[in-house]
């Protein structure tokens, strides 16, 4: 079983590192951003809640979002190991998390820190809201989710810190040039591929 966490600013390349690394290691991703956004394109329930967080650029409420990793992690395909993408963003979530994941007598492996320069990241997310038309990605909000990461998520890689489970991998360059990096930096922790 593989149980990674993927982290990183918004736009450091997670999605894209996510579903290789998924293919990888033979585990499912597990994106919170995807399943709100595909909830809000559906106008489900869930979506109409989350809307108008999302196009402010804050985080979806806690309770919220655990339920909903809560009731994925539970589903078959994820008790093979799984790799989290966008969840836990805060030290409540990852109190939520270990609680969760106690519950099944298993915890995270790795915890894999993409690190990227804003400037780089924000001009990547401009360029991706043009092509993907996506309104949640403005400037203004951008920078936003930029500055709620920096309060609310870093300090969660010191409780992972002190738990020597982060692995800091440059997210900048070519998708397999950084993808390699993230293989090597596993393997080094005795993680092989599927």
């Amino acid at each position: 079983m593989t149980r990674l966490l993927l982290v990183g600013p918004p736009g450091a390349g997670k999605g894209t590192q996510a579903a290789i690394l998924a293919e990888t290691f033979g585990v499912p991703a597990i994106s919170t951003g995807d399943i709100f956004r595909s909830n809000v394109a559906n106008e489900t329930l869930l979506g109409l809640q989350v809307k108008a967080i999302m196009e402010a650029g804050e985080y979806v409420p806690d309770a919220l979002t655990n339920e909903i990793v809560a009731d994925r992690l539970s589903q078959a395909d994820a008790r093979v190991g799984f790799l989290l993408d966008g969840y836990p963003r805060t030290i409540d979530q990852v109190n939520e998390l270990d609680r969760i994941l106690a519950t099944d007598n298993t915890a995270l492996d790795v915890v894999v820190l993409l690190e990227a320069d804003t400037d780089v990241v924000v001009a990547r997310l401009l360029k991706r809201a043009n092509e993907q038309g996506r309104a949640d990605d403005t400037e203004e909000v951008i920078r936003n989710r930029m500055d709620v990461y920096a309060e609310q998520t870093s300090p969660l890689i010191d409780v992972y810190d002190k738990r020597h489970l982060v692995v800091r991998v440059d997210g900048l360059g070519a998708v397999a040039d950084v993808t390699a990096r993230i293989v090597d930096a596993l393997a080094a922790r005795g993680l092989a591929s599927a």
